[in-house]
């Protein structure tokens, strides 16, 4: 696979028919799931799942999410997602980004970025990253290459 950043997370899926639509291709609202199963399982193998945030009353929401595909994915494709932070500032802020490759050709069938905003849970209002998000994600912030097109 040829990732845009280096060291990502990967995470697999295998297309089932029911993922499928009327065109018979990965419908849409597929990516979107497996993108946020892949955030969080990134997330859980840094040291935070959900009980974390729930403890801490506080989350990562996402404020604007962009999808661009590429090409579509069949049923028993098997597909292979990366994923990186890019960016956090300590403050409220993070970026997540998303590359995900078919296996049998090695396609490229998507990228995508999320910009999230750290939330107290209990009110839905933008809040200071508690220092626990700020200790494990800093740390596994991927640098973009000076002339990144995203």
């Amino acid at each position: 696979m040829k990732w845009d950043l280096p060291r990502p997370f990967e995470w697999r899926v295998e297309v089932a028919g029911e993922q499928l639509d009327g065109l018979h291709h990965v419908n849409n609202a597929e990516y979107v799931r497996w993108c946020e199963r892949a955030g969080w399982a990134h997330s859980v193998a840094l040291g935070l799942d959900v009980s974390h945030y729930q403890q801490l009353d506080r989350g990562m929401a996402i404020r604007r999410a962009e999808y661009d595909y590429i090409l579509a994915a069949r049923e028993g494709d098997e597909l292979l997602f990366g994923t990186w932070l890019t960016m956090v500032d300590g403050r409220i802020n993070l970026t997540r980004r998303f590359q995900v490759f078919r296996l049998s050709d090695g396609a490229l069938i998507l990228r995508a970025q999320w910009q999230m905003v750290c939330i107290e849970l209990s009110s839905g209002r933008p809040r200071r990253m508690p220092q626990a998000f700020r200790d494990t994600y800093t740390p596994a912030v991927v640098t973009l290459p000076a002339a990144d097109p995203h």
